[in-house]
């Protein structure tokens, strides 16, 4: 299923889609992202259903899009986009001025990938898009990772620990529970990620695991505690509702090391500027 993506993924001419009802931050987006991705193929689309046309045109790396078209919401897009879209998983960046509310508030679906703050600049929106399309550098981070099986986590482990992440390996959702409340009671969110297999032989499953984390328990959001969630079901339905339930993105089983280091960095990027945001002022 991730096959296509991570072929366009390391290919040098990647596609890039921006949906934004204005011409000006369009063109100055595609100028910015000309700059900083040679060969990047820019889909420049003033409206939800011109992006919807786009969207069978070929294999699409990345979507931004406002959250306000004049033809529709960007929700609204996302949500054709996952229906819709003949490959198997499009990362969909919004782009808007009041995205940390609405993850604070939870007023983001699980259509959505993650957001950019656009207070931030178009040149920084290209930076980050480029880092998600060609990752430069190391991204550091701790990662909880959950993984019953020695094979996979020992392989998985050292993938990560190559490109300079911290792994903090458990075999049980139970035992990520315990590290997540000892953090909590010391004021700490704890991990800058989780990665986690959905079936697990313990009592409690990846999903278990999304629900405790996004619920009332902890009620970390997409935003502050991301969660990759690794998985070797095809099935679009399932996928969906881990999406749902409140991981922030797929990792295809067997794991392909760059599609997991980009993705992990891609969340980790995000997870810090907005954990960085909320702290506050000395």
């Amino acid at each position: 299923m991730e096959t296509s993506v991570t072929r366009h993924i390391s290919s040098e001419n990647p596609r890039v889609m921006v949906v934004d009802g204005s011409k000006v931050v369009r063109k100055i987006i595609e100028q910015l992202l000309h700059q900083d991705l040679p060969g990047v193929t820019v889909l420049s689309c003033s409206t939800g259903e011109e992006a919807k046309t786009h969207l069978s045109s070929g294999v699409v790396d990345l979507v931004t899009t406002a959250l306000r078209l004049p033809d529709m919401d960007g929700m609204e897009l996302a949500r054709y986009i996952r229906e819709h879209s003949p490959q198997a998983y499009i990362p969909i960046v919004v782009v808007s001025g009041d995205v940390q509310q609405r993850l604070l508030d939870r007023d983001l679906t699980s259509d959505v990938t993650d957001y950019f703050d656009k207070s931030l600049g178009p040149q920084a929106l290209s930076t980050f898009i480029r880092g998600y399309i060609r990752p430069e550098g190391q991204v550091p981070g701790e990662v909880l990772y959950v993984e019953d099986s020695r094979v996979v986590a020992v392989a998985t482990r050292r993938m990560m620990e190559k490109h300079g992440l911290k792994v903090n390996h458990v075999v049980s959702v139970e035992d990520a529970i315990d590290i997540l409340e000892k953090a909590q009671m010391e004021g700490r969110i704890g991990p800058d990620i989780i990665l986690t297999d959905v079936y697990l032989k313990g009592g409690m499953t990846g999903g278990d695991l999304l629900e405790v984390v996004r619920g009332s328990r902890f009620g970390y959001g997409k935003g502050m505690l991301p969660i990759l969630v690794m998985t070797g079901d095809d099935n679009a339905a399932n996928q969906t509702a881990l999406l749902r339930a409140g991981a922030n993105d797929l990792v295809q089983k067997p794991t392909e090391e760059r599609l997991l280091i980009t993705k992990l960095g891609f969340q980790l990027r995000v997870s810090q500027a907005l954990r960085a945001q909320s702290l506050p002022t000395p």
